[in-house]
């Protein structure tokens, strides 16, 4: 199969440590695994160095790397789905710019591309994190999965190859960390093919967590029910998305 074109994106908050890295270890594989490819990178208004590595990155590589600073915080939904709308390859990856995935893994996502294939989906080999997020994560995880009915392992893995199409059909909302299992469960109800791909995940080096706060746990409780509600009480996904993607595959003379 030819190469295929790739735009990865990380979201930037306060990882000044580590977002340099990310950004360097996937220009070094895409290198190796495409050859039409872009790297971009959106700062939602980090108080440390972020905003000066990007700028050297930028310097360094100005033909496959861009970034933007936004001073007013996107969120971190916000920021998925602005980069999605900025994508200009054929398929969209995103991951975290904490450096706890490994960018190079891509490599291990698109060997599984196929006509038949939407979404590669990392999952977490071990997650490697202190104890309490460990038990807290899967809780978290499980519950989500059996609410919203969700056929994929691992919800949580934000280690994500996509076709860039998909998003001509499924409409994202959320602003916050919600944006994950909103976007898991409309890309299933629309129909789109998933597959699977074991990924490492490491300790984290440099940061603190943005989810792992009262308040915003607080306000992740009340959005999944409201998520709920509209997902599978009323199915808006499936009966907004699914025939939007029928005449997506008619346009594209395919059947599913």
């Amino acid at each position: 199969m030819p190469k295929p074109s790739i735009s990865v994106f990380f979201p930037c908050y306060n990882d000044a440590g580590t977002i340099h890295i990310m950004a360097l270890r996937a220009l070094q594989v895409l290198r190796e695994i495409s050859d039409d490819y872009e790297v971009y990178v959106f700062d939602d208004g980090s108080s440390d160095d972020s905003p000066q590595v990007l700028e050297e990155l930028q310097r360094i590589y100005p033909d496959e790397f861009w970034y933007e600073t936004h001073e007013k915080p996107y969120g971190y939904g916000g920021q998925i789905r602005a980069a999605v709308k900025a994508a200009r390859k054929e398929w969209f990856f995103y991951t975290d710019g904490d450096a706890q995935y490994d960018a190079r893994e891509l490599a291990l996502l698109v060997e599984k591309i196929g006509d038949d294939v939407d979404v590669v989906n990392g999952y977490k080999i071990k997650r490697q994190d202190p104890w309490i997020r460990i038990v807290i994560g899967y809780a978290y995880q499980y519950f989500i999965k059996f609410i919203f009915g969700l056929k994929i392992r691992d919800v949580d893995c934000d280690f994500r190859l996509m076709r860039r199409k998909i998003f001509d059909v499924v409409e994202l909302e959320s602003s916050s960390g919600t944006i994950t299992f909103e976007m898991v469960k409309k890309i299933q109800d629309a129909g789109y093919r998933f597959v699977e791909v074991p990924v490492h995940h490491y300790y984290r080096q440099y940061g603190t967590s943005q989810f792992f706060n009262f308040s915003r746990v607080g306000r992740t409780l009340w959005a999944i029910g409201g998520w709920w509600w509209r997902l599978v009480v009323k199915q808006e996904a499936k009966r907004q998305y699914a025939p939007k993607r029928a005449n997506q595959l008619r346009g594209l003379g395919v059947e599913d």
